[in-house]
């Protein structure tokens, strides 16, 4: 069997596929096709029920693909003080967010469900790939941006500011670490495969933590951030523990998420489980 198998071009997601579509992970006679696209085209392929076998999707839109689609135990981005930031060009105070212009790297990012958990009364959102997002801030198209991925490292160089951390606002609401991405596979598999490819996909983790120079290569060809240190801030940012297995506690991060989303009516209720049943 062949599996399409859709992931980001953000160094993170490169480096954890990197070993397992390139022949290094035994695959027991099955066989991988890599679909690399930006995390919202991700997104919206799933929604929109494209043929995408396991994808990596935010944890909003995993949210809306919970009767379809089931959570793996690997490859999520979820943790602490990696959440997205909301930057300006101008000193602006957290109450004027209700009549700007805010640009967001997609509807059905958890960017975009964390600032709507965050201010409900937000209305003047403008979704952008998320490497337009800095540059339109920049020249004024928007009044400020909600930035994900190597933005976090790299907006003061434009000589933009932080307005509101809001990974470091969820954390104090809840206590629980944020999700962020997660990797999901169709429900319509068997319980077998399902645990193959949670297993493929840590071998392809353990894999590059243990040559982390071999990837680079292939990172560099995908990434929009070329500078090597920012690269390794990535992956270290959003490669860790609850990526190789997602804890207990992330798993009630996960719950929390999706909760908070259900009770403002920003996500559909379903009683599916997270995983596989």
């Amino acid at each position: 069997m062949n599996l399409r198998i859709g992931y980001s071009p953000c160094p993170n997601d490169t480096f954890i596929f990197y070993a397992l579509t390139h022949g290094l992970v035994p695959l027991e006679g099955e066989t991988v096709t890599p679909v690399v696209e930006d995390v919202e085209t991700l997104n919206r392929r799933a929604l929109e029920e494209e043929s995408l076998d396991v994808t990596k999707v935010s944890f909003h839109a995993f949210a809306h693909l919970r009767d379809r689609y089931a959570l793996l135990h690997t490859g999520a981005a979820l943790g602490r003080g990696c959440g997205p930031i909301i930057v300006s060009k101008e000193r602006v105070e957290p109450e004027e967010l209700g009549e700007m212009r805010i640009a967001i790297p997609g509807t059905y990012t958890t960017a975009n469900l964390l600032l709507k958990l965050y201010d409900p009364g937000i209305r003047k959102t403008v979704p952008m790939p998320f490497d337009r997002i800095m540059p339109a801030i920049v020249s004024g198209e928007v009044d400020c941006g909600v930035i994900i991925h190597e933005a976090r490292f790299t907006y003061p160089d434009l000589g933009l500011r932080e307005m509101i951390d809001l990974g470091s606002w969820w954390e104090e609401e809840t206590g629980y670490p944020i999700p962020l991405g997660a990797i999901i596979a169709k429900r319509k598999y068997k319980r077998d495969l399902l645990h193959k490819i949670d297993h493929w996909i840590r071998e392809s983790i353990e894999y590059a933590l243990k040559k982390p120079r071999e990837p680079m290569e292939y990172i560099k060809r995908h990434a929009s951030e070329m500078n090597e240190e920012i690269i390794w801030r990535h992956i270290n940012l959003y490669v860790n523990r609850e990526t190789l297995e997602i804890s207990e506690e992330g798993i009630d991060a996960v719950r929390c998420l999706i909760e908070m989303g259900e009770e403002r009516e920003l996500i559909p209720q379903t009683k599916r489980p997270l995983f596989i049943e």
